[in-house]
């Protein structure tokens, strides 16, 4: 997903379940998966599953929104959790900073965040993104990198950690193994700690760099509540109805994580997030439509899939007459819309 940083003028006990090893604590504080049954006992390092809910297992509505600036949609569709975008390294360092630009403690982000907090919402911590160096590029022990991840955690006071690894990033192989490690370290820190993984698909599914990401995170015994994918910017060939690509996309990831982490259907469904980009894609020929919103919402609560997201929602609105193409990528949808209704589409 884009950045805040704007141009110039998207496992093991994945699904925590009663498995041996996998952690089955949880808390009212969170969207994550509820409890899934596993079809097969396995090896400890294949033993995958998303962490339980105390409740029910109905869909929640999870946006992703500025962590530095109000916008008057954030709250249309009385969101659960907000992800926080983005805590990033502060230039070459192992200091996180909100968007490569916030100092991690600022002030006015904490009555910010505060402020999110007051309809009962919780918040995620989203790590990455598309701009700026993620923590584990940046960072050189598991130590340092457990330790920077708990800093951004703290100043959100926050439970749950979102990755949100995509381009090269996805592809350092280092990083992603020193990202796993400091992952499980921090969670036998944080026995609360809840985690999610933001990836980019295709309406084939993930490719193989993601799935060596989930399998390093199964190696080193993470536990994983989601997997939350993101179903835009497919390509120029795909100028088709963007609803069907996610669905078919979800559809496709929902068979690669029963294949890796030995799910049942439901299981495999209740672990999945889905994260689309709102009217005006990054790709051209790609628009995401309120249409499209809809029927995602329909899908995720027929399947049960944990939450539904999109990006984002300051951009959750109608551009002004003259707005460039920048702006619609940036600032508002660059569709016809009410402010606020795709927020209100997926919620549902």
């Amino acid at each position: 997903m884009r950045s805040f940083l704007k141009p110039a003028a998207g496992l093991t006990c994945l699904f925590a379940l009663t498995v041996t090893g996998c952690s089955s604590s949880s808390d009212d504080s969170s969207d994550a998966a509820p409890s899934a049954t596993r079809e097969a006992s396995t090896s400890p390092a294949e033993s995958a599953s998303p962490t339980p809910s105390d409740s029910s297992s109905s869909t929640s509505y999870a946006p992703y929104v500025s962590v530095t600036t109000a916008d008057d949609t954030d709250s249309t569709g009385s969101p659960s959790t907000y992800n926080l975008a983005f805590a990033i390294a502060k230039g070459s360092t192992c200091t996180p900073e909100w968007n490569g630009t916030t100092a991690i403690g600022n002030a006015a982000v904490k009555s910010r965040i505060a402020a999110l907090k007051t309809s009962g919402a919780t918040v995620r911590v989203s790590f990455g993104g598309a701009s700026g160096k993620e923590l584990a590029e940046t960072c050189t022990s598991v130590t340092a990198l457990a330790k920077a991840y708990g800093e951004a955690l703290d100043a959100a006071g926050s439970t749950q950690a979102d990755f949100d690894i995509e381009g090269d990033t996805l592809t350092d192989s280092a990083s992603v193994a020193l990202r796993s490690k400091a992952i499980a370290a921090l969670q036998k820190e944080r026995t609360d700690l809840k985690v999610s993984f933001t990836l980019p698909v295709m309406p084939s599914g993930l490719d193989s760099d993601s799935l060596a990401l989930l399998e390093s995170a199964n190696d080193n015994a993470v536990q994983v509540s989601t997997v939350n994918i993101m179903t835009m910017n497919y390509g120029e060939s795909y100028t088709k109805d963007m609803g069907d690509y996610a669905i078919t996309s979800a559809t496709a990831t929902h068979t690669q994580l029963k294949k890796v982490f030995g799910l049942s259907d439901a299981g495999a469904w209740q672990g999945m997030a889905l994260t689309s980009m709102i009217g005006v894609n990054d790709v051209s020929g790609e628009t995401f439509s309120l249409s499209d919103a809809a029927q995602v919402r329909t899908f995720a609560e027929e399947k049960e899939i944990a939450w539904v997201s999109m990006w984002s929602t300051f951009r959750d609105q109608q551009c002004e007459s003259g707005s460039s193409d920048d702006d619609a990528a940036t600032d508002c949808s660059g569709v016809t819309q009410s402010s606020g209704a795709f927020g209100e589409a997926f919620a549902g």
